[in-house]
């Protein structure tokens, strides 16, 4: 990964120069100065722009506001166009167009009306990017390369002939037999044995429950169908240019058919587009709880928040407008956890289109407004903390988080569909935030060694291999909490034989007997006082102790949580879902056996402190997301307001404070 060319923490926006006039152009540039703007991405959607007929290309306003920028020292985050294709694409090739699992076409007048597998899409697509890259590739304002534009947003899962061919091709690849591929997905199951490759398709809709493992590889297979048609467009780049490249990765709530560990090596920067969903209970805890995944996308090192809201967006059931100062709350939280570069959708809110509700850094109403003035605010804060840029997020905690376990773990035919994996994780997140614990989310293939606690939420898919390091990190002296159904299928979504929790059995001392999940209004109490939803097992304890069990309910009596000294260290498991407060207790005890350090005080969820460092200076950054004050101990200056702090670090509600730390005296 490379480092984006630009000091300090870089502030930038999208800009849609096609749905203006030259005039409007002139006076954004100007205003992006007075704003402080550093980095600008253009040209994401332009291929209607500059290829308005097939093979015709014509440049003039793209040069144009290219060297208007340039002029003006702004850098440039240079799109490929290839986010949506023009309509006349579609109209010539309608077999480009993407197919719904219940064999309908999605026509044109959205965006991202292609298949990732359509050979066609794929050749003219890069065909554009290469007369782009021929163009510009040795420009002095293009800072950074931004291939297409949230990639698989909402075509990742497409049915059509082309994608049947693809998968079939990558089934091959993958099993090299039918016999492989019939005993990978259990096809003795239900009469679906396979004698040829040309009988394998898809999982379409179907009458009844699809084939689980069908359906898992076809996830994997179209993960890797869009990664790489962002391959393909980095090749045809990097033949023209040494400028970093990148794509605006989507880790939030909503988003779950691309395995972005696979898609990380492949990216010079990574960039991550959040906004706070609204639908969720606590979307501040959810900024946060993303934040860290990316953080963990780039292996611990800074990265780059490509889009944010200023305000609302336009396309949640209810749009909420920021409340005053939330804009610097939420961009500090990104910031704290690891965010160098602090970028908004978008620069002038649109007249026209989708997206005309959708907030902007010029909103409406022009510069005679509080969002302005708010941004100006959050301009001049992002350069009093420039020096914090280059600095690494210290955690001593992780959170282990799959996209394959999210999709096998919520397949067709599964025990409860109360139990959702996200809100799994989540769950486990809000414990160690609460806690004060800042944690790193980290791959199933990742090097544990370092992390004194490791929570392991819901990890239903499990390979021997990470199993045998979950054991490895266990037995030489970690610490884990794995909550309920975790090790429960292997690769294949084959269920692991001989009882739950399959794959991490022995590291837990428990033999799980049976499953019984629980109506969505159920509870059964613990005998702490805490009570338990959503799920519940028949367990026995072999070598484990018993912390907690079920005080009621046909369990009444059976374990709810154990405790098991495996080698050096100790493995949780928590069998139900427990309430925030129990779940919080939980881990704290985890916690404090582990020898982990909180970096805040505990909490309810609305106070953040986050540590970054490097080997000569440690900043501290602390959120208030309440309103009533809030405190802890700190030594250091405010890099916001120059004040010196000793002893007792104070910040208002809603407030602030971002400490360059000196050591206790």
């Amino acid at each position: 990964m490379r480092p984006l060319p630009i000091p300090g923490i870089a502030l930038g926006c999208d800009y849609n120069p096609e749905q203006w006039s030259p005039d409007v152009w002139r006076e954004d540039v100007t205003l992006m100065r007075s704003l402080g703007v550093d980095l600008v991405a253009i040209n994401v959607f332009g291929w209607s722009e500059v290829e308005p007929r097939p093979g015709e290309y014509d440049f003039k306003r793209l040069d144009s506001v290219i060297e208007l920028l340039h002029q003006h020292e702004i850098r440039i985050n240079l799109g490929t166009a290839t986010a949506s294709p023009p309509p006349w694409l579609t109209a010539r090739h309608p077999e480009v167009l993407p197919v719904a699992a219940d064999g309908t076409t999605r026509h044109p007048g959205g965006r991202q009306a292609y298949c990732p597998s359509s050979p066609i899409f794929r050749e003219r697509s890069l065909a554009l990017v290469e007369q782009i890259a021929q163009r510009y590739g040795r420009h002095p304002a293009v800072a950074l390369w931004h291939v297409s534009n949230e990639l698989g947003c909402h075509n990742a899962l497409c049915y059509c002939p082309a994608s049947a061919e693809a998968f079939r091709g990558w089934l091959r690849d993958r099993y090299g037999t039918i016999a492989a591929l019939n005993e990978a997905w259990g096809t003795a199951f239900w009469s679906q044995r396979y004698g040829d490759w040309t009988e394998v398709g898809p999982p379409l809709a179907v009458l009844s429950l699809r084939n689980p493992a069908q359906a898992l590889d076809f996830q994997r297979f179209s993960s890797d169908q869009v990664l790489e048609q962002y391959r393909s467009e980095v090749a045809v780049l990097r033949a023209y240019t040494d400028v970093p490249i990148t794509t605006n990765l989507m880790v939030t709530a909503h988003i779950r058919n691309l395995n972005y560990w696979s898609w990380a090596p492949h990216l010079d920067v990574v960039a991550n587009d959040h906004y706070l969903d609204h639908r969720l209970a606590d979307p501040a805890a959810e900024l946060s709880f993303a934040a860290d995944l990316t953080r963990g996308l780039a292996s611990g090192r800074s990265w780059m928040l490509m889009e944010q809201a200023a305000g609302a967006v336009n396309w949640q059931p209810h749009n909420l407008a920021k409340d005053p100062g939330e804009l610097l709350r939420n961009t500090l939280a990104h910031v704290a956890r690891g965010a160098d570069a602090i970028c908004f959708f978008q620069w002038r809110a649109s007249a026209q289109g989708a997206e005309k509700f959708h907030s902007a850094l010029l909103p409406h109403a022009g510069t005679d407004t509080t969002a302005w003035r708010e941004a100006m605010e959050l301009s001049a804060v992002l350069d009093r903390i420039g020096e914090v840029a280059g600095t690494t997020v210290e955690a001593d905690t992780a959170v282990l988080f799959s996209w394959e376990s999210w999709w096998a773990a919520e397949g067709d035919g599964r025990p409860s569909e109360a139990v959702h994996y996200l809100d799994q994780v989540h769950h486990s997140y809000r414990a160690l935030r609460e806690l004060g614990i800042t944690a790193d989310v980290v791959a199933p293939e990742a090097d544990l060694t370092r992390y004194r606690l490791v929570v392991i939420p819901c990890h239903y898919l499990v390979t021997d291999a990470q199993a045998a390091a979950v054991r490895r990190y266990v037995e030489g002296g970690g610490h884990v909490v794995v909550t309920f159904f975790s090790g429960i299928a292997d690769e294949h979504d084959r269920i692991r034989l001989g009882g739950y929790p399959g794959a991490f059995r022995d590291v837990l001392g428990i033999v799980g007997e049976e499953l019984r999940p629980l109506l969505p209004d159920a509870a059964v109490a613990l005998d702490d006082g805490d009570h338990g939803r959503l799920w519940t097992e028949r367990l026995r304890a072999a070598g484990a102790d018993v912390v907690r069990r079920f005080a009621d309910g046909p369990l009444a009596g059976g374990p709810a949580v154990t405790r098991n000294r495996y080698g050096s260290g100790l493995a949780w498991y928590v069998a139900t879902q427990l309430t925030p407060d129990g779940m919080r207790r939980l881990v704290g005890d985890a916690a404090d056996r582990a020898g982990v350090r909180p970096v805040a005080p505990e909490n309810d969820g609305t106070l953040e402190a986050v540590r970054r460092r490097d080997g000569r200076r440690s900043y501290l950054f602390v959120i208030n997301h309440g309103p009533h004050e809030a405190e802890l101990a700190a030594h250091g200056q405010d890099l916001l307001t120059g004040e010196p702090v000793t002893g007792r670090l104070r910040v208002r509600g809603g407030g602030v404070r971002v400490l360059r730390e000196e050591p206790t005296p």
